[in-house]
């Protein structure tokens, strides 16, 4: 099976009901991708497909193949995601940091698509769990992102 992960390609022998979190991390040890529960509750293993927030423990690798996959790794490769990056940074998001990479996939998804969020929109879209309850800080940063006057994010 042939998966576009981080736009490059990579061919995978595994079965295709394996949870695409399996192959992103054993098999092809991009370990930026945490994972969390096991049940698509919790977010820590969230990833980009063609654009959209999965949680790769439950997503099989035959519903991704030949679908664009963005992993932690590369989303600085995105300008969006290279300014949440920097904003978490800035606001000190992270404390323990376990859930960070999954949350950093939630708002690059979030500001993709809705550059101006709403707080009702963050809190909509920013359900990924963290045990150190940095929500605030969370908030802070998408919320300082998306009030970036004649900028585009």
């Amino acid at each position: 099976m042939n998966l576009q992960i981080n736009s490059q390609s990579y061919q995978v022998d595994s079965e295709g009901d394996t949870p695409l979190l399996w192959i992103i991390r054993d098999e092809l040890g991009m370990t930026g991708t945490k994972y969390g529960c096991g049940l698509a509750q919790c977010g820590a293993c969230s990833v980009l497909v063609d654009g959209e927030v999965v949680r790769s423990c439950v997503t099989p690798l035959d519903s991704v193949a030949g679908r664009q996959i963005t992993t932690i790794e590369a989303i600085e490769a995105d300008p969006v995601g290279k300014r949440v990056v920097a904003a978490w940074v800035k606001h000190q998001v992270p404390q323990c940091g376990y859930c960070q990479s999954g949350q950093v996939v939630a708002a690059t998804a979030l500001l993709k698509q809705i550059p101006n969020p709403s707080d009702d929109e963050i809190a909509a879209a920013m359900i990924n769990l963290c045990r150190c309850g940095t929500y605030n800080a969370i908030k802070t940063a998408v919320k300082d992102l998306s009030s970036k006057e004649g900028e585009t994010l």
